[in-house]
């Protein structure tokens, strides 16, 4: 009897588990959703606006480029950020995230900051020099967060304190699969894209190219770190969706397990009770 109720202890358990990786899936899949529009809506801008300011980069000398795309020879530091997600439950995400992080080693003095609770307390226990950190949120990021973001960076390249700036972020590729990458916000290095139109090197800038350089390099770099917060929000999402899916279903397999040692377990009692009722019955007879 003990036996039996145990089980059936378990199946409720195991299917609260199920109801709430259940819940969960869906509001990861709503929120999916918008999330996986706007960073590829997002991702066609970005890549447009790289090639005009490739475009626009190439017609100005090197005396007249920006801060922006000089690489500082004073000194070897470098500025590297983390973006993770505030919550767990979202499947190999975070630990593949940290593994990449790992990867990277530390060469030199590299001051970082974080962008999510789940890489800040990783990144402390490291002993890493963290200057900053953010709360990521749960929601889906407006182009605002970049602003404080924004102002760190400038404070620490174009006054010289770091030669490079980093940035480690979730690539959304598909939604079951999302790869960690590091990309190298500054300097600014435009690489060759082989997609690109031809037509787009007989454009025309109005004013003169060395004076819409300046605010179109600006433009560029909070775009691609807006871009970078959008892909690891929808990877986010997309891995949690995924995770969650997978533990609904196993929840599932075992609910049908216990459902039948319940029913093999009530049976068995059942023909004991039968067998002890026929030979109480059968005694009786002979008496």
């Amino acid at each position: 009897m003990a036996n039996i109720l145990s089980i059936k202890r378990r199946m409720q358990t195991a299917q609260n588990v199920s109801k709430t990786t259940r819940a969960m899936q869906m509001i990861a899949a709503s929120k999916l959703k918008r999330a996986q529009e706007r960073a590829l809506s997002s991702r066609y801008y970005v890549e447009k606006l790289t090639s005009v300011t490739k475009n626009l980069s190439e017609r100005v000398s090197e005396e007249e480029k920006t801060e922006y795309m000089k690489a500082k020879s004073e000194t070897n530091d470098k500025l590297f950020i983390i973006i993770s997600p505030d919550k767990g439950l979202c499947g190999g995400l975070i630990t593949n995230i940290t593994k990449e992080l790992l990867a990277q080693g530390d060469p030199g003095s590299t001051r970082y900051v974080v962008i999510g609770k789940k890489l800040e307390k990783p990144v402390v226990r490291l002993g890493k020099d963290l200057i900053a950190f953010f709360e990521f949120g749960t929601t889906l990021p407006s182009f605002d967060v970049i602003y404080p973001i924004a102002k760190i960076i400038d404070e620490e390249f174009l006054s010289g304190k770091v030669s490079e700036v980093k940035i480690l972020y979730s690539h959304f590729m598909t939604v079951f699969t999302q790869v960690p990458k590091v990309s190298t916000l500054l300097p600014i290095k435009i690489e060759e894209n082989p997609t690109e139109e031809k037509s787009e090197n007989f454009m025309l800038f109005e004013p003169e190219p060395k004076k819409i350089l300046p605010t179109i390099l600006r433009h560029y770099l909070e775009m691609s770190l807006y871009q970078f917060i959008l892909e690891s929000y929808a990877s986010e999402q997309a891995s949690r969706m995924v995770a969650m899916k997978n533990a609904t279903e196993n929840a599932q397999e075992i609910i049908d397990y216990l459902r039948l040692e319940y029913n093999k377990q009530r049976q068995e009692k059942i023909t004991n009770e039968i067998l002890d009722i026929g030979s109480a019955a059968t005694a009786m007879t002979y008496e």
